[in-house]
């Protein structure tokens, strides 16, 4: 099973996350197959770098996020309360 999952980066104290698809059985901090974007809670606010094109493809693929991950993905309005996808469409500016 895919998942959507938060990696930890930095240096002691001060965590930086990206946010990785993997397989379910690879450690936190192991093996990825795609970075998705990243996740800096040190900031003021918190800083979210997220390629929602590509999380909608996983989302749509069948990758399940995470409990960290879904948080992230639903104030980009990818997933829903429960957790589960919400089909995207790419907005209009973007097309032109």
């Amino acid at each position: 099973m895919v998942r959507i999952r938060l990696r930890r980066m930095g240096a002691k104290k001060t965590p930086f996350y990206r946010i990785v698809v993997t397989d379910k059985r690879s450690p936190r901090d192991g093996r990825f197959i795609e970075s998705i974007g990243t996740y800096d809670p040190n900031t003021q606010p918190e800083t979210v770098d997220l390629k929602i094109d590509r999380a909608a493809y996983w989302l749509g693929n069948g990758a399940q996020p995470s409990d960290g991950a879904v948080r992230i993905l639903r104030r980009a309005n990818l997933v829903d309360e429960k957790g589960h996808a919400v089909p995207y469409t790419p907005a209009a500016e973007s097309a032109s």
